[in-house]
């Protein structure tokens, strides 16, 4: 069987480990082959992703037609309609940039639930294939995820943490790193104070009992993370890779390794 929004959801909030993947390219073809292989999640990036409305809708339909993963979208802001349309869209959950503060993350709770809970307004378009029309068990179903990517969202990482009604905590490292005073996303001279800064996210998210993501280049780096204490972690993407594979097999036909 598919897995189901609410099952992964359910399975964040018991902070059990996930793999996922991203997808930056309005490609539904390729992210359904994606889909096939069997991460837990496919997350469509529609901040500073390649994909428009039209795009991000195909992208889940191309999840869904995977059959193995579940869809979530990055939006582009902490804004409810861009929320309300990825969930109608039919994602399983919304990972929200720039969350600086626990007003912050209310918001984009508050934007992802309906009432009484939160203020979304009610449309279940296309996720009523997926979590039904009853809005309690919508919001049940959806997973919203607040990202810690600032100097403002890292010092109020705890208090974000605690709003109730948060799945979990997402970190942006390329942000991050610039956060903590790195001159360019992956700065070596703050590779200490970087560590201790996700260090701090994990401890919050643990003790208020949300799961903590984070974004990384490949997956031996997602393995070492999970390891660590990260409840989820997402590989790459595909436009790194797909440039990746290339420039390894122009290497190779020219005799370059």
């Amino acid at each position: 069987m598919p897995p189901t929004a609410r099952a992964f959801t359910d399975r964040l909030r018991r902070r059990e480990a996930a793999v996922g993947y991203w997808v930056v390219l309005d490609a539904p073809v390729a992210t359904e082959r994606i889909a096939r292989l069997g991460y837990d999640y496919v997350c469509v990036d529609g901040q500073h992703g390649l994909v428009e409305y039209s795009g991000i809708l195909r992208a889940l339909t191309a999840v869904d037609a995977g059959g193995r993963s579940v869809g979530l979208v990055r939006v582009g802001a902490n804004d409810p309609f861009l929320i309300g349309q990825a969930l109608d869209a039919g994602a399983a959950g919304v990972i929200v940039p720039l969350v600086n503060s626990a007003q912050d993350a209310a918001r984009a709770v508050s934007s992802a639930t309906y009432p009484p809970q939160g203020t979304r307004s009610y449309g279940p378009m296309r996720s009523g294939l997926r979590v039904g029309p009853v809005p309690a068990e919508a919001n049940a179903a959806i997973a919203c995820l607040a990202m810690i990517e600032t100097p403002e969202g890292l010092e109020a990482v705890e208090e974000i943490c605690a709003v109730p009604g948060l799945t979990g905590v997402y970190v942006g490292p390329s942000d991050l790193c610039l956060a903590v005073g790195g001159a360019f996303p992956g700065d070596p001279a703050v590779a200490d104070v970087f560590e201790a800064a996700l260090e701090r996210i994990r401890a919050a998210a643990a003790a208020a009992g949300v799961a903590a993501g984070i974004h990384t280049p490949a997956g031996a780096d997602a393995a070492k993370r999970l390891a660590e204490g990260f409840t989820f972690a997402t590989v790459s993407s595909d436009l790194v890779h797909l440039e990746r594979a290339a420039a390894d097999h122009l290497s190779a036909a020219r005799g370059d390794r």
